[in-house]
C-alpha cells in the first residue's frame, strides 16, 4: 500500500471511515480533436470510469477513497498526484510493477467519441481480493464498482464480489463494454450482484435490452428490483432517469448541458454524485437530480476529469429547472 501524502491537518480525516470507496482501473488518456494519425497533437490526461466516479463523489462532498493499482514508477506517482489533486484520498492505492493502461479518444465538435484501448494485462487489471480490506469496505458509507472492473480480469471480478459481500451499501454500474466481455458474462455478473446492491444504474436502451431483455425503463427497473436490488436508477440519456425503490417510482428529467465539448465521464459523474449525495443524507430523487446536473456540466470539459464541477455549481445548475418535477413516467 502507498503512504498517504497529506498535510498534518488531514490526520483526523485519515482516521475517519470513507463516505465512498470506488474501485476499478485508472487509465492514461490521450485525447485529440481530429482523427488519429501520425503527428496529430494530443492532450495527456488521467481518466477511467473509477477515477471519474471518485472525482464526482469527492466534488459532491463525500470523503472518497480510490481502490486501484498503479505502476510503481514515475508515471504511477504522477497519476497518484492527480488523484490527490481531485480531492480523492490515496490511502487505498497500491503500486506494482507492470504496464499502465492507456486509451486514445478522438472527440468531434458534437462531443461524440472514438476510442482505442491498450489495456490488456494492465497493472490495473491485477486488482484482486487481497487488495480489498473488509474492514475498510464495511465501514464505508458506500462502495462503487462497475462492469468494467468485473470484465478486465478474473482477479478484478473476484475483488468486486468480495467488496459487494462486505459493503453495507454496494453500488453497481453495469457499464457493459462488448469489447471487454460477452453479453452472457455481463448478464451473469449483474444477476449475481443485483441481490447485494443498494443501487444499480443501468442505461436504457443499451444495457437494459442486452442484459435484462427489457423494452422500457420501468420494466428494467422493476426486474432489477425483483432480483433484489434495493434502489434502481435507469439512465435514459438526454431524456432523464427512471427511479425505482421500495417506496417510490418516479422520473427525473435530464438537465440540458450549457455546452458540450466531450461526453466522456458524464455517466460516471451521475453515479458518483448520486451515490455521494445519498450517503450524505439526500433522498433518491434529490440525489438523482444532483447527479443529472453534474453529468450535464462535465461534458463542457475535455476528458473524463477535464471539468469536475463543485457541489455548489452542481446545486445551482440543478435548481435552474423548476423543483418538484418528479413524476411517474411510462
Amino acid at each position: 500500500m502507498s503512504a498517504s501524502i497529506f498535510d498534518a491537518g488531514d490526520s483526523v480525516q485519515e482516521n475517519r471511515p470513507f463516505d465512498v470507496v470506488v474501485m476499478g482501473e485508472i487509465l492514461v488518456e490521450v485525447a485529440t480533436d481530429v482523427a488519429f494519425g501520425h503527428g496529430v497533437p494530443a492532450q495527456l490526461g488521467i481518466s477511467g470510469d473509477a477515477l471519474n466516479v471518485a472525482a464526482a463523489a469527492a466534488a459532491a462532498g463525500a470523503r472518497t477513497g480510490l481502490l486501484a493499482v498503479l505502476t510503481d514508477d514515475d508515471l504511477g506517482q504522477a497519476i497518484a498526484a492527480r488523484i490527490r489533486e481531485l480531492g480523492i484520498s490515496d490511502e487505498l492505492l497500491t503500486f506494482r510493477t507492470g504496464q499502465q493502461g492507456v486509451y486514445l479518444v478522438h472527440c468531434d465538435p458534437d462531443g461524440q467519441r472514438e476510442f482505442s484501448y491498450a489495456r490488456s494485462s494492465s497493472v490495473g487489471s491485477t486488482l484482486g481480493p487481497d487488495d480489498v480490506d473488509p474492514a475498510v469496505v464495511s465501514a464505508a458509507g458506500a462502495v462503487i464498482a462497475g462492469g468494467i472492473a468485473c470484465a478486465i480480469s478474473a482477479s478484478s471480478r473476484a475483488a468486486v464480489l468480495k467488496a459487494a459481500a462486505s459493503a453495507g451499501r454496494f453500488v453497481f454500474d453495469p457499464n457493459f463494454r462488448p469489447r471487454l466481455t460477452s453479453v452472457e458474462e455481463a448478464t451473469a455478473v449483474l444477476a449475481e450482484l443485483a441481490p447485494r446492491t443498494f443501487l444499480v444504474t443501468p442505461s436504457f436502451p443499451g444495457e437494459t435490452s442486452a442484459l435484462l431483455g427489457c423494452a422500457s425503463p420501468k420494466e428494467a427497473a422493476a426486474k432489477l428490483r425483483s432480483l433484489g436490488a434495493a434502489n434502481v436508477a435507469v439512465t435514459c440519456g438526454a431524456e432523464g432517469i427512471q427511479l425505482e425503490s421500495e417506496h417510490d417510482s418516479s422520473w427525473v428529467d435530464a438537465i440540458p448541458a450549457p455546452s458540450v465539448v466531450d461526453q466522456t465521464g458524464a455517466g460516471d459523474a451521475f453515479v458518483g454524485t448520486l451515490t455521494a449525495r445519498m450517503v450524505l443524507g439526500d433522498g433518491l430523487p434529490d440525489a438523482a437530480r444532483y447527479g443529472a446536473a453534474a453529468a450535464s456540466l462535465v461534458v463542457g470539459g475535455k476528458g473524463g476529469t477535464g471539468f469536475i464541477p463543485t457541489f455548489e455549481q452542481t446545486r445551482t445548475h440543478a435548481l435552474r429547472t423548476p423543483e418538484g418535477e418528479l413524476s411517474s413516467h411510462a
